[in-house]
């Protein structure tokens, strides 16, 4: 594949990537303006009954008298520019909430990412291509650790860890300590499923020339599994891990609420539950952005991955 094909090709994904936005945005905007409820009483906050002169001042000063093409435009201008107005719910930029409570969830995102990575490669270097009994125990533990809902899994974490052994806080966004359990709630369902997805290719891999002329060599098994046989298989774990950072945004509204972390996860919950749009409508686009952005640097990495495709 010449580099003016490469080139060709990103550029290809990377207008592909600005249409999903785009057509992410134009969706998120439809749907704040079907959400039920008042939005004058939501921005009008503990004033139970706003009087008319206040329902037209918030009209006014809201624009939700304006056409809605109107609406649509400026929205667009405005999520470009980053600007995605004031929070109902907490009264200040929408955009200030966003830079103050998304490092805790991204810390917690990669975090929990990394940890299912480990565990998944740990598990299929011990487990895949043995015996028969060794690979329905690997894979039956794959399902377990896919089939418990993550609500009762960072409730049990929670429980056994913290308020039984007390290894690890109750709840809190800070220090290391914080970060472990709310991470392996998040991490053990991915791992279950990147081990699934891998398993396949990694026992295929183990059956090619190149890993039995390598084992031929005198190379050992795990020098063989770690060096020739892992960069093969990993590429269904890697198209997986594109996609898992959006169910892991979705999975940080449980975990945040319940271990009581300040990210963007437990943000959404409460812009939910107040009928804050412009929080909601933000915080949902933005997890469409990261998703199409990761799923499109994973594009972008399959020819390093795999030189096969480059030379395709």
């Amino acid at each position: 594949m010449s580099t003016s094909h490469l080139w060709r090709r990103a550029a290809g994904r990377l207008l592909a990537a600005v249409l999903v936005i785009w057509a992410a945005a134009t969706l998120t905007f439809i749907a704040m303006r079907l959400l039920p409820g008042d939005p004058v009483a939501a921005v009008a906050g503990s004033i139970h009954t706003p009087t008319p002169e206040a329902r037209a001042a918030i009209i006014e000063e809201y624009g939700f008298d304006r056409p809605i093409l109107a609406q649509y435009l400026t929205f667009l201008g405005n999520t470009a520019t980053g600007d995605f107005g004031d929070s109902y719910s907490l009264h200040q930029s929408v955009r200030q909430i966003l830079a103050d409570r998304a490092w805790p969830t991204f810390q917690l995102t990669i975090s929990a990412l990394v940890a299912a990575w480990a565990l998944a490669i740990g598990w299929i270097i011990l487990t895949a291509g043995r015996s028969r009994p060794v690979r329905r125990i690997g894979s039956g533990l794959e399902m377990l650790a896919i089939s418990v809902p993550q609500l009762w899994l960072a409730v049990g974490l929670l429980l056994l860890f913290s308020l039984h052994l007390g290894w690890f806080p109750v709840s809190g966004g800070d220090g290391f300590e914080a970060l472990v359990l709310p991470a392996l709630a998040m991490a053990l369902p991915l791992a279950g499923y990147l081990g699934q997805v891998t398993r396949e290719a990694f026992e295929n891999s183990l059956e090619q020339p190149f890993v039995l002329s390598s084992a031929a060599r005198g190379t050992a098994d795990l020098a063989v599994r770690l060096r020739h046989v892992l960069r093969h298989a990993a590429i269904p774990g890697v198209t997986v891990s594109g996609f898992a950072l959006g169910w892991l945004l979705s999975g940080a509204v449980i975990v945040e609420s319940v271990f009581g972390r300040p990210g963007l996860g437990a943000t959404l919950l409460q812009g939910v539950t107040t009928n804050d749009v412009p929080l909601t409508g933000a915080i949902v686009l933005i997890a469409a952005i990261v998703y199409v952005l990761a799923t499109l640097v994973v594009d972008l990495l399959y020819p390093i991955i795999d030189p096969r495709i480059r030379r395709s």
